[in-house]
């Protein structure tokens, strides 16, 4: 994976000035990711806390805490088309900066909601903020290294991931804690703060000289059929009926959508997205791998926050410290992926990081209320040993397979099918956890009256909220929520691990092997380049 030193005599020089202070601005562009992942990661432990009745949480149901999610990272993919060619043509500076502004802007107001439509429309409004980060830091990083060192500042851009996902939870947990829980988007402010200094101070601007005209049809379609079909797989999971026609007239318009955004970007002279890259096979398996791999994972920390905490009863704070095993796997193989890839190349060591993350997915079919706790460490580790492996390799093969000038466009591409992914992952295997769950609940809420009985049916967290009303009555509903969630837990974790081992089959077939040791520097890009032009 690795580019030999020569390769800079075929590219264009970055300015000494930049070079000399390189590792000093990834620190800076890992600080902004940070604050965009650290978000997801708070929020997801905190789901229980918002889930609870005011004035504790918000009183959400299972269907507003998803959207919660949802709002963010469906604004976060639609607008990554929009970001990343918006940087290439004005700065990818200025996009930066404007985007870390947005971000604690809505974080502030989504501190102060008042109801869970508030909490999500200010979440759509971070989403925005972050469409415009996380695509600029990467294309910084592509225009301050040089294409040697780019793998292992990758993997150190990687791994700021799991720093976050640590810091996340952790921070979160000790929030809920000791204040209230608008708390964990009233953090992000003075992160905001101290990010905008230091990328005002350190970090350079670049941009693409010949941008081309923008493609605002694109952007259009792809937002509206993004909506459409993960709004009505959210709809089914609602409705526990897939066959609706709400849901299928919304499913199916999305797919129509997004089948017209794929042939405008075609016949295009100025595509937001160049398709032609997706005819080379191992640049479409890269972002096949990144989709598939976050659609397994964020679909199980979606319930996972809902299994340590509502089944397992331990607090917002135990629970993120759990996910440390996870952080630190990440944070260990990241930056380190690129090694075993110069070893045993991309196909092998991106197969056996999905299959690990299958495996992960799969042992939660196997857990109970009373599983041991160094179980579910020895899982996280395996998890994010997994995602370390396939995240690193995969945005190398991204990145590098445009020319640096396109670097905005390739991180738009990198990180709208990381979003869509996770945004689908949380929809679909949502909606079936939710599905499953109703369906192991309804036969113990018989005895109360129509609306109760729907909005108990609702969530594990709805179900014990009125058991908790009942007393020592309540008891057996409590007993039997656990059972029904659990049950529904198992069905999710075998449909995750499914989608994983289609990612592993996925890169098994078409991710490049090892690149002979003769071959020479830019041969790969080459070889990328060549499959597109077919």
């Amino acid at each position: 994976m690795s580019i030999p030193s020569g390769a800079r005599v075929a590219l264009p020089q970055v300015p000494e000035a930049v070079h000399r202070r390189r590792w000093a601005i990834l620190v800076v562009l890992m600080f902004s990711l940070l604050i965009v992942v650290l978000d997801n990661s708070i929020l997801n432990v905190a789901v229980k806390t918002i889930a609870s009745p005011a004035p504790t949480g918000l009183g959400a149901t299972q269907s507003e805490l998803e959207w919660a999610i949802n709002a963010y990272t469906l604004v976060f993919a639609g607008f990554l088309f929009t970001a990343g060619l918006l940087g290439d043509r004005i700065g990818r500076k200025k996009v930066l900066l404007s985007g870390i502004l947005l971000f604690g802007v809505g974080s502030a107001l989504a501190a102060m909601s008042g109801s869970p439509g508030e909490l999500i429309t200010w979440r759509a409004v971070m989403g925005f903020g972050a469409a415009f980060v996380m695509p600029a830091t990467l294309a910084v990083l592509v225009n301050v290294f040089e294409r040697d060192e780019q793998p292992k500042a990758i993997g150190i851009w990687a791994g700021s991931v799991g720093l976050a996902i640590a810091i996340g939870p952790i921070t979160g947990g000790l929030l809920l804690e000791h204040f209230w829980w608008g708390s964990i988007f009233l953090v992000n402010v003075p992160v905001v703060i101290v990010a905008l200094i230091a990328m005002a101070v350190l970090v350079p601007d670049s941009r693409d000289p010949n941008p081309g005209r923008t493609d605002p049809l694109g952007v259009v379609l792809s937002i509206v059929g993004l909506v459409l079909l993960v709004y009505g797989i959210i709809r089914g999971g609602q409705l526990a009926d897939f066959a609706d026609p709400t849901v299928l007239l919304s499913v199916t318009g999305g797919l129509v959508v997004l089948a017209a955004f794929v042939r405008h970007e075609k016949r295009t002279s100025h595509p937001a997205i160049d398709i032609s890259y997706f005819k080379a096979p191992s640049f479409s398996a890269a972002v096949a791998a990144i989709a598939l791999a976050f659609f397994a994972l964020m679909g199980v920390t979606f319930f996972s926050a809902f299994y340590m905490q509502s089944v397992r009863g331990w607090s917002a704070l135990q629970a993120g410290l759990l996910i440390l095993p996870l952080a630190a796997a990440q944070m260990i193989f990241a930056p380190r992926a690129r090694l075993v890839v110069d070893r045993f190349g991309a196909r092998v060591v991106c197969t056996v990081g999905m299959l690990l993350v299958a495996l992960g997915l799969a042992a939660f079919a196997l857990f109970d209320a009373t599983t041991p706790v160094w179980v579910l460490c020895v899982l996280f580790f395996v998890q994010g040993t997994g995602m370390a492996h396939v995240m690193t390799p995969v945005t190398v093969s991204v990145m590098q397979a445009l020319p640096r000038e396109k670097a905005g466009s390739g991180s738009a591409i990198n990180n709208t099918f990381r979003q869509v992914g996770g945004a689908l992952g949380i929809a679909v295997l949502g909606s079936v956890l939710s599905t499953v769950y109703r369906g192991g609940i309804e036969g113990h809420l018989g005895a109360l009256p129509a609306g109760a009985r729907e909005a108990a049916g609702e969530s594990i967290e709805a179900t014990l909220g009125l058991a908790d009303k009942l007393g020592p009555a309540g008891a057996p509903l409590v007993a039997a929520a656990n059972d029904a969630f659990l049950k529904a837990m198992h069905v999710t974790a075998i449909g995750s691990a499914t989608i994983a081992l289609v990612g592993a089959l996925v890169v098994a077939m078409f991710l490049p092997g090892k690149t002979p040791a003769g071959q020479k520097s830019g041969e790969g890009e080459r070889s990328v380049r060549a499959g597109a032009g077919r």
